[in-house]
């Protein structure tokens, strides 16, 4: 398993140009085949999506990595992700921010998330089940927010929970399947700057701002 592991690292990722130490780091240090259903473990470093449940799935590595290298983590961030799933990416978003809440919409993916992130000890990670479209107002303003479902457009709750200098990392598309990754800054004065990072495919944000 190490040396599938080492492979993704060098082959799917740093070859591909993630460059950020501490993605890297946190990328070999959280164990993908623990957030896989059983039987499949051995597919945990391939770089493919994978289904979990609910017909939902766990994202590939690379964009794993990409959308977290995208908002930009010095370490001291409260981040806030859309689209808990497996608990994966909010593991490896644990290992490059102060606090992580993750807001996920069904109901047996945020139990199967929660309980599996207290047993592998990822403590400054908090799971909520509720409408993601909606962010989660109570911990605002966030100095991060990924979206991990494609919308037809950004969410305006969320832009609204995003602090000044924040970054807000979203697939963003006219299909519930075929997406442009875009990553929105807020200035200091408030004013929002988009940029297009990468066309993406994820499944599709579903909520009363989504899909």
């Amino acid at each position: 398993m190490e040396a599938r592991k080492e492979r993704m690292l060098s082959e799917h990722l740093a070859a591909r140009g993630i460059r950020d130490a501490a993605v890297m780091k946190a990328m070999r240090e959280v164990p993908r085949e623990a957030f896989l259903p059983s039987g499949m473990e051995l597919f945990a470093y391939d770089d493919g999506p994978l289904p979990i449940a609910e017909g939902q799935t766990i994202s590939q590595p690379y964009i794993v990595a990409y959308m977290v290298e995208a908002l930009e983590l010095l370490g001291g961030e409260r981040v806030l992700e859309i689209g808990t799933g497996s608990g994966y990416a909010a593991a490896v978003l644990s290992r490059c921010a102060a606090q992580v809440y993750t807001v996920e919409r069904i109901p047996f993916l945020a139990a199967g998330a929660r309980a599996r992130l207290e047993v592998l000890g990822y403590d400054n990670v908090t799971v909520h089940l509720g409408d993601g479209t909606l962010g989660w107002e109570e911990h605002a303003p966030y100095d991060a927010i990924v979206v991990t479902a494609g919308a037809p457009e950004v969410p305006r709750e969320l832009l609204d929970q995003l602090a000044p200098l924040g970054r807000l990392v979203i697939p963003v598309g006219p299909t519930q399947h075929l997406q442009e990754l875009v990553r929105v800054r807020r200035t200091r004065e408030g004013k929002i700057r988009q940029e297009q990072l990468c066309p993406v495919r994820f499944v599709p944000l579903i909520g009363e701002h989504g899909w």
